[in-house]
């Protein structure tokens, strides 16, 4: 598959990945969940709560929330910055890489289903 691909064939492999993740047996995202592990995964560290807020545009009540949950996942982890005790770090977890990984090989798999 092309890298340039027409917007019906994008929404198509959205379509095939949201299919994929809804059928597996792994922890159902939100949209706003994901693009914050996305940010946390493909962003060079140090995140923070702060940082997460500003980048996505939304109030750091709405990272803390989706936080939460990721954190129940184990998908990431969160601990004060002893540096600076007003930051709360937000820190990768080998489960949340395997997560992401995993996302990524099926984007990958679903990609190479399409027509041309």
């Amino acid at each position: 598959m092309s890298i340039f691909m027409r917007p019906s064939q994008a929404l198509r492999l959205w379509q095939q990945v949201s299919l994929a993740e809804v059928r597996a047996d792994t922890p159902d995202l939100t949209m706003r969940q994901m693009a914050i592990l996305l940010t946390i995964y493909l962003d060079p560290p140090p995140h923070t709560v702060r940082g997460l807020a500003a980048k996505l545009g939304v109030t750091k009540p709405v990272i803390t929330r989706a936080l939460d949950t990721m954190g129940s996942l184990k998908l990431v982890s969160r601990h004060r910055d002893e540096r600076d005790r007003r930051n709360v770090l937000v820190r990768r977890t080998v489960e949340g890489a395997l997560f992401v990984e995993r996302f990524g090989d099926v984007i990958i798999a679903k990609s190479a289903e399409l027509p041309l």
